[in-house]
């Protein structure tokens, strides 16, 4: 029987080193893999490129590895949350890659699918084009995007099993159901990992196949990452 699982977080890690390109899901702090990145930040590994749509809070998140700036680089969709990133991005010491949230999706999904480069009409006439081929589709211009390559992916998902069939709960699958099996490895830390053959097959969204090591996390925050309610009438 093939089994994925590793003991536990350390394990999970082995292998990454300084100067790796890691996807990490997650939205905001939506599905986020807490576990994997307070590992990180209890090492001495720095230089990474991260792919994320978001780059954490300032004290969560891949907001903590950047406090110990142990990140160099951030591709990213949208960090308008993190003060600490705002920093260091204007003083010049933080490499920013800003892209369209869609382009992306996509460019995860292409590197996992195998696709080594897309067009998309996203960003033709800005910066975001700079450097870019551009083709025109149906008369509408389009620039062409590169699938990313990255080391590792690590994603969070809400079950598993030791194969490394993932299920994940809600908005949770946005970005991680993308990078799951988008990087030379992938990591899958869960929330219950339970033996082969107990998840329904008709419930899984990502297959085993995508998945290299799977682990059950300690410790889940779930924080959230702007609350907003109402008063009660």
């Amino acid at each position: 029987m093939i089994t994925k699982k590793v003991n536990n977080v350390q394990e999970a890690i082995n292998g990454i080193e300084s100067g790796m390109t890691i996807m990490f899901g997650g939205f905001g702090l939506c599905g986020i893999p807490e576990n994997t990145i307070a590992a990180l930040v209890n090492t001495s590994i720095s230089d990474l490129t991260c792919i994320s749509n978001n780059a954490g809070v300032d004290d969560f998140g891949l907001g903590l590895l950047l406090q110990k700036k142990q990140i160099k680089k951030m591709i990213s969709s949208y960090v308008g949350e993190n003060a600490e990133f705002e920093r260091q991005m204007l003083s010049g010491e933080l490499e920013v890659e800003l892209t369209p949230q869609g382009t992306l999706a996509e460019r995860c999904r292409a590197a996992q699918a195998g696709i080594p480069a897309f067009f998309t009409p996203a960003g033709y006439g800005t910066e975001v084009a700079e450097g870019k081929e551009a083709r025109e589709f149906n008369g509408k211009m389009h620039i062409m995007e590169e699938a990313f390559k990255a080391d590792f992916a690590i994603v969070k998902a809400w079950k598993g099993d030791e194969a490394g069939n993932l299920i994940f709960k809600g908005t949770a699958r946005n970005f991680n159901a993308c990078m799951a099996g988008a990087g030379k490895i992938t990591i899958a830390e869960v929330e219950e990992l339970v033996p082969v053959g107990t998840l329904d097959p008709n419930q899984i969204h990502i297959p085993g196949i995508m998945v290299q090591r799977i682990f059950q996390g300690e410790k889940f925050e779930k924080r959230i990452e702007q609350r907003t309610v109402r008063a009660r009438n």
